[in-house]
């Protein structure tokens, strides 16, 4: 079944859309200070169902190409379901970059649903399936499945009254890296996934790692770049041990390669949040060791690294 703007399943909201969201949807100004609250990382999160037509998702905003995907990947009998960014932008009323699929079939099978497909990358492989001189990205849960979950230091047990598919979701969830992205959504039951409270940290407008954030940083530390990303584009705000996470930490993004720190940084500084990226990473010190030129010009003219109203030149001569 291909899919349609028509909702049939009815489901309560966990909460009201129009009350809860509408701070997120009306402040995205620069994030600057931590949030004054402890972090819940370190505490398994209470698994939600969310209707998606309660939360203002349909299936009209998602682009052509990934509803032929989804349709033709549904078509075959396999199950299909939105990822990461993407679900957390539709949220918020935002145009997601892009849109990433995962799905029951594998990747030689996806290759073999359409006719334009190829499947890329070794340690992490994909399908890159083209579609109106589009690509659209798709993740096999059984590629996914054979990856250990990642070590955070704590002990994830399965959430309560979670049947064999919701394990297979969650344990995928638990592979992300912010609680914001770690939502799926299903666009032909309507139905949005919630293992690690993404959608209550979206009502808080909050970014915060998936388990310690100290853990989180380590196994990856371009994800300290992300996260200064999401929260400067977003106009979100950090948990206290997401920002001093950041902050002691900040000096590992010198581990990765130059191409990847270059890819980071050009995503960062892009879509109209440069000024607020510069504010971020010189708040937490990241400016210093990526844009060291950058930062003694700030320290010569007096800049304050904790002052909200701080006025950044929009070019350095």
């Amino acid at each position: 079944m291909a899919i349609s703007t028509g909702f049939a399943f009815s489901c309560r909201p966990h909460f009201p859309l129009s009350q809860s969201m509408r701070k997120v949807f009306m402040s995205c100004s620069a994030a600057i200070e931590a949030i004054e609250e402890i972090d819940s990382g370190n505490e398994p999160a209470e698994w939600k169902r969310f209707n998606s037509k309660e939360l203002g998702i349909s299936s009209s905003m998602i682009a052509r190409p990934t509803r032929v995907v989804l349709n033709g990947l549904k078509s075959k009998g396999f199950e299909v379901y939105l990822v990461g960014g993407c679900v957390r932008d539709l949220l918020l009323k935002r145009t997601p970059k892009d849109f990433d699929i995962i799905t029951t079939a594998e990747l030689k099978e996806v290759r073999r649903t359409f006719s334009h497909c190829e499947i890329v990358g070794r340690r992490f492989p994909i399908c890159h399936v083209h579609v109106d001189d589009e690509v659209v990205e798709v993740s096999s849960f059984h590629t996914s499945g054979i990856r250990p979950v990642r070590n955070l230091g704590l002990s994830f047990e399965k959430p309560v009254d979670c049947d064999e598919k919701d394990h297979f979701r969650w344990r995928n969830c638990l592979r992300r890296d912010f609680t914001i992205n770690g939502l799926m959504f299903d666009p032909y039951s309507k139905l949005i996934y919630d293992y690690m409270g993404g959608v209550d940290d979206i009502r808080k407008a909050k970014v915060q790692t998936i388990g310690p954030a100290s853990f989180s940083f380590i196994e990856d530390c371009a994800r300290i770049l992300r996260a200064i990303r999401i929260a400067a584009r977003l106009g979100f705000r950090f948990g206290r041990e997401t920002a001093l996470s950041i902050k002691n930490l900040s000096s590992s993004v010198l581990r990765l390669d130059r191409g990847r720190l270059l890819m980071e940084m050009n995503y960062m500084l892009a879509y109209g949040s440069a000024e607020a990226s510069l504010r971020l990473l010189w708040k937490f010190g990241l400016l210093d060791i990526l844009l060291p030129i950058q930062a003694a010009y700030f320290v010569r003219h007096g800049f304050r690294r904790r002052d909200k109203s701080l006025y950044f030149p929009t070019s350095i001569n």
